[in-house]
């Protein structure tokens, strides 16, 4: 019998037309041709998008800008007809749809509405949830709408330790939600989504590792994923959401007792080829790490994606990554490759 991770693999191959893998080569030749010539070509169109479906969150985690209710950029719910319109441009590239950026994708009324508009186009959907509004008739038109993965964000097994980071939050209603679609899975005989717990690791919640994958297994999840916590200021302050198991943490100690990033911060970025961020008002951003838009490479009001995609301002973007990543501000806290496998 295949594993649940293996399906899932299988099931994005699927995804995959001549067009497609063709569009994949292009992107993925010239990610290389520049690497080597140190100059940014661009063959290709993403074969990965990211749509922010709101700004909106009912959390206040304490890293994350739009629980803290820190942007500069309005807040907002993306427009269904603007993502339709938007999806209709890049349909026979793209593979990879996520829904999600900031804020909680299950605010928006029209979520479900155009997670089903890209299945019906044959494109792997994805989102990532707190699941505090997966009551039972939400959960039975996810699993109708096509959804591809839904990662779910359980950060303690029990009350008081989930609410140390997820603010705001009831660990009650992340189990029941799940639960829910679980059965309605189950009862529409539907392989999908595959379904992630997802365990950002932070100080007060490393104690419950083992039991998140007990949990996990309880209530049936496709898989339990680890994820590294990014953390703001931790040069010279390092914060107490720093995990002390250093397999779990972004950072590690210099000689002196400070903290640097792992990753070593190479002159290039695969994310700047294959990938891109639109923000819920049609910005174009260059990857998830420019969480307040500060990096606007274009606007979809403006300009069709294709275009802004090939312009000049994208691609002195491109041009100043591989000239002098450590000087992008984004970048500082970027680590490719942060989630741990159960």
């Amino acid at each position: 019998m295949l594993s649940a991770r293996v399906r899932d693999g299988l099931n994005f191959l699927g995804k995959t037309t001549p067009k497609r893998a063709a569009n994949a080569l292009k992107v993925l030749g010239s990610f290389y041709y520049s690497k080597w010539t140190k100059k940014p070509v661009q063959w290709g169109v993403p074969i990965s998008i990211s749509f922010e479906p709101t700004t909106s969150c009912n959390l206040r985690c304490p890293e994350c800008p739009s629980g803290l209710r820190q942007f500069t950029r309005p807040t907002g719910m993306l427009e269904n007809k603007f993502f339709r319109d938007t999806v209709d441009q890049l349909e026979k590239e793209l593979l990879y749809l996520i829904f999600y950026f900031q804020g909680e994708p299950y605010l928006n009324p029209a979520f479900l509405d155009m997670v089903k508009y890209a299945s019906d186009k044959g494109i792997y959907t994805a989102t990532s949830t707190n699941a505090h509004y997966l009551k039972d008739e939400a959960a039975k038109k996810t699993i109708e709408s096509g959804l591809d993965r839904l990662i779910v964000s359980i950060d303690g097994t029990t009350q008081d330790v989930y609410q140390n980071y997820r603010i705001g939050g009831k660990l009650d209603k992340v189990i029941e939600g799940t639960k829910n679609i679980i059965k309605w899975k189950k009862e529409l005989n539907s392989k999908t989504p595959h379904v992630i717990f997802q365990f950002l690791v932070v100080r007060p919640n490393e104690h419950q590792i083992e039991d998140v994958k007990k949990l996990g297994a309880e209530i049936g999840v496709d898989e339990v994923r680890f994820k590294t916590a990014q953390v703001y200021d931790y040069e010279n302050d390092p914060n107490e959401l720093i995990p002390t198991i250093d397999k779990y943490s972004r950072y590690k100690k210099n000689k002196n007792g400070s903290l640097k990033i792992k990753n070593l911060l190479l002159n290039h970025c695969w994310k700047l080829w294959h990938s891109c961020v639109l923000t819920w008002d049609g910005l174009v951003v260059p990857c998830c790490f420019d969480k307040d838009a500060t990096h606007q490479l274009g606007d979809l009001k403006e300009k069709p994606f294709k275009e802004i995609w090939q312009d000049e301002r994208y691609q002195n973007f491109r041009a100043s990554i591989m000239r002098s990543r450590s000087e992008i501000d984004i970048c500082a806290n970027c680590t490719e490759g942060t989630q741990v496998w159960a």
